[in-house]
């Protein structure tokens, strides 16, 4: 990933890669486990989002 720094970089710029870098990342099975609670009813989709 190149990094850009200093003046050439606008603060909007730095601000969208920081959030890119802390965006957590799921792994598969994470995902089926979200998924198939929604499927189940157990809770919506908002609260889904909430806590995950």
């Amino acid at each position: 990933m190149s990094q850009k720094s200093g003046p050439s970089q606008t603060a909007e710029q730095h601000v969208r890669e920081v959030r890119r870098r802390r965006r957590k990342q799921y792994s598969s099975e994470e995902k089926v486990r979200i998924v198939l609670s929604r499927l189940r009813g157990k809770h919506s989709i908002a609260e889904l989002c909430r806590r995950e």
